[in-house]
């Protein structure tokens, strides 16, 4: 009996998103070099993070705590490519998944290879956690602005061509960050072989940090990774509406609030707890982040919102601290609840989260990963360069600017080599 490749693609899509997790977790890199993840390797933990490059600029007390003003936002530098020769007939077909923070890799690479082949890209659906797990790329994110976006750089299909669906496509593994010569070796012999070929995204690393490349793959990279992906007006709604009523909840700070990436289930699990009592932690929980806020100088009124979405009593160690600590739950409009929180699929969760945490005044990665990559190069592009890297504090107080991410503090992001 003849078995259908959509199936074999979509278990070991699930599979690979469990095992990028458990490395991730696992293996990050909090200095921003990029760090392989062979089994069994350990990574740079969160501790070894303190700062010592005092060039970056003083965070100033705009109210009470060390609150930091925008810089001024970015300037793309890169322009924008133009048109290719004609496309060659083949069609590059893909899927999202794992939340926003995969979603920006995945379309940066099909992005780049449909370019470099000349090939016709299909517009991607969204897979969820389980088998068979589905949401059409309309259900998050704006259609129009992403072909508007690579308008003129690559041939795109709104639909799989029935012949497509009906074929038996060649499924190819691609690593993130795909280089030009990658393809030419591993991936444009089978597209001329084939003709259509479906993409599955690996992560055989984290790593944002610069690197040099061609001058065309990295423009084609720069506009698919901060150019493509809007959310679709109702979630940009719903994000919104989150993020004024954070501001109205933090009056007595000007308004100003912290993003913490905290998720319960995930510092449950093994790749976390295994940290605990090395001297190096690649994750931490409510307690410690609280700890870490309060030595380095925010005042107990401040506002916190948690990408944990419903309340879990782990938290409330964090709450003793900072009262006005918050979770999805606490704070999405009722009347969205229903649609956006209690919904079978976490995908709306994943992405309302996301861009919360793009556009507070301070951003916490408490969990290493790929989220703390991609959302500090959003962040980058729009000036929010206030992110700050938790660690064991020792005596009772700290500056903040210790804490800075490298990623701002040496500009070793890829995003400074797209903005400017």
């Amino acid at each position: 009996m003849a078995v259908d490749p959509r199936h074999i693609l979509g278990a070991f899509l699930t599979l690979s998103m469990f095992a990028m997790l458990a490395n991730m977790i696992k293996n990050d890199h909090f200095d921003s070099a990029e760090v392989s993840l062979p089994e069994g390797a350990s990574g740079v933990q969160f501790d070894v993070m303190k700062v010592e490059d005092r060039g970056v600029s003083m965070l100033s007390r705009v109210s009470k705590g060390p609150w930091k003003e925008d810089d001024q936002e970015l300037k793309p530098c890169w322009t924008k490519p133009g048109s290719k020769a004609e496309p060659q007939k083949g069609f590059i077909t893909f899927s999202l998944s794992g939340g926003p923070e995969y979603h920006i890799s995945q379309v940066a690479d099909a992005v780049v290879i449909a370019r470099y082949l000349g090939a016709t890209l299909v517009i991607p659906d969204i897979r969820g956690r389980e088998l068979g797990e589905k949401r059409g790329f309309q259900e998050i994110y704006d259609v129009e602005k992403f072909l508007k976006s690579l308008e003129g750089m690559i041939v795109i299909a709104k639909e799989q061509p029935a012949e497509v669906s009906a074929g038996k496509t060649a499924v190819v593994r691609v690593p993130n960050r795909v280089t030009e010569d990658y393809i030419s070796e591993h991936i444009k012999p089978i597209f001329r072989t084939k003709g259509d070929l479906r993409l599955a995204t690996f992560f055989p690393s984290v790593n944002m940090k610069i690197r040099e490349t061609q001058k065309d793959i990295n423009s084609v990279a720069c506009q698919a990774m901060f150019g493509t992906l809007e959310l679709q007006p109702e979630i940009h709604e719903v994000v919104g509406s989150i993020v004024e009523r954070l501001r109205t909840l933090s009056r007595k700070s000007d308004g100003h609030f912290i993003a913490v990436d905290l998720r319960v289930e995930i510092l449950q699990k093994r790749g976390c707890k295994e940290s605990e009592g090395l001297g190096r932690k690649s994750c931490y929980n409510a307690q410690e982040v609280g700890d870490f806020l309060r030595k380095i100088g925010f005042d107990r009124d401040t506002t916190i919102y948690l990408t944990q979405s419903r309340w879990h009593e782990s938290l409330d160690a964090l709450k003793d601290i900072f009262p006005k600590t918050y979770t999805k739950e606490g704070i999405m409009p009722a009347d969205k609840k229903g649609k956006f929180l209690n919904s079978e699929s976490s995908e709306f969760e994943k992405a309302i989260d996301f861009y919360i945490c793009s556009q507070s005044d301070v951003f916490v990665p408490a969990i290493s990963g790929l989220f703390y990559a991609n959302v500090a190069g959003k962040r980058i592009a729009s000036g929010r360069t206030q992110i700050l890297v938790p660690a064991q504090i020792p005596g009772s107080s700290a500056s903040a600017t210790d804490f800075v991410s490298p990623y701002v503090s040496k500009r070793n992001h890829l995003a400074y080599t797209c903005f400017c």
